[in-house]
C-alpha cells in the first residue's frame, strides 16, 4: 500500500514539472513572438487582414510575373533573380549581377532594379522587415473616406536605401491596405521628402496570402489629396507563394 502511495505521490510530481515546464516552454514562446512582433496593433490587425504575419514567415519562395519578366524571390534571405527574353539579373545573397546578350538588353542600374517591384508586390508584409521605426501619421482622405497611416523609416545601414520612407494607409473598417507613398532615395545618399503615391484596390488570395493583382499610381492635389491615376496599373500575373526552398544555385549568376 505505502508503495502505491509512493508510486502516485512521484507520478503527480512528474506530470506537475512535466506540465510546469510545457507553461513555461509556452511562456517563453510567447514572449519571442511578442519580441519579434514590434510594430503597432493597428498594422497587426492589417498583417492579419492580409493573411498573417505568421503565415508570411513560414513562406519561403515568392514568384510572379510583371512586364514578361519572371521574379523569383527567396523571402527569408532575399536572393532574387529576374528572368526575361535578352536579359536576366539577381542578387545571390551577396552581389548583384547581371547577364544580358547584348550590352543593349538591359537599360537601368541591376542594384536598384532587382527588387524594385518586389517591395511594391510583397506589401504589406515588408512593412514589419528588422530595423523598422513606426510613427503614425495624419490620415488621407480619399471619396469620403479618411485612411488612418503609419509611418516607416529604417536604421542606419539597413538595405540599399535606410534614407527611404514609406507610408501605409489602411480602410479603417476592414484593416485592408489601400495606399502606399514611399520616397526613392538611392543613388542621391540623402533624404527625400518627395512622396509618390500608390493605390491598392486590386488584390488575390495567394496560398493564403493576401497580395496585390494590379497597383496604381496616383496623382495628388496640393495638399496630398488623391485625384487621378497618373498612368496605367502594373499588373501581377502567375503568382505563386510556397514554404519550399530553391537551391542556392538557382540564385547564381549564369556560367553561360
Amino acid at each position: 500500500m505505502k508503495k502505491l502511495i509512493l508510486l502516485s505521490v512521484v507520478s503527480l510530481l512528474v506530470t506537475s514539472c512535466k506540465q510546469e515546464a510545457k507553461k513555461e516552454v509556452e511562456t517563453q514562446l510567447k514572449q519571442e513572438v511578442k519580441k519579434e512582433n514590434n510594430f503597432p496593433k493597428a498594422l497587426g490587425e492589417v498583417f492579419e487582414k492580409h493573411g498573417g504575419i505568421d503565415n508570411w514567415r513560414k513562406a519561403r519562395t515568392m514568384s510572379y510575373k510583371i512586364n514578361n519578366q519572371d521574379h523569383t524571390i527567396d523571402l527569408p534571405t532575399r536572393k532574387t533573380v529576374v528572368q526575361a527574353e535578352n536579359f536576366s539579373l539577381g542578387y545571390n545573397g551577396k552581389d548583384v549581377w547581371l547577364s544580358q546578350k547584348d550590352s543593349t538588353a538591359f537599360k537601368g542600374n541591376p542594384e536598384f532594379y532587382y527588387n524594385l517591384y518586389f517591395y511594391f508586390y510583397a506589401m504589406p508584409f515588408v512593412l514589419a522587415d528588422d530595423g523598422i521605426t513606426y510613427s503614425e501619421v495624419s490620415p488621407i482622405n480619399f471619396e469620403g473616406v479618411n485612411y488612418p497611416g503609419y509611418k516607416i523609416s529604417y536604421g542606419a545601414n539597413v538595405g540599399t536605401s535606410p534614407d527611404d520612407n514609406y507610408i501605409i494607409y489602411y480602410h479603417p473598417d476592414t484593416k485592408q491596405m489601400e495606399w502606399l507613398e514611399y520616397t526613392v532615395t538611392y543613388g542621391s545618399n540623402k533624404p527625400s521628402d518627395k512622396f509618390n503615391l500608390i493605390r491598392y484596390n486590386d488584390w488575390e488570395n495567394v496560398n493564403g496570402l493576401v497580395l496585390p493583382k494590379s497597383i496604381t499610381w496616383y496623382q495628388k492635389d496640393d495638399n496630398g489629396v488623391p485625384t487621378e491615376p497618373a498612368r496605367a496599373p502594373i499588373t501581377f500575373s502567375s503568382a505563386l507563394v510556397t514554404q519550399a526552398p530553391l537551391a542556392d544555385n538557382f540564385f547564381e549568376k549564369p556560367t553561360n
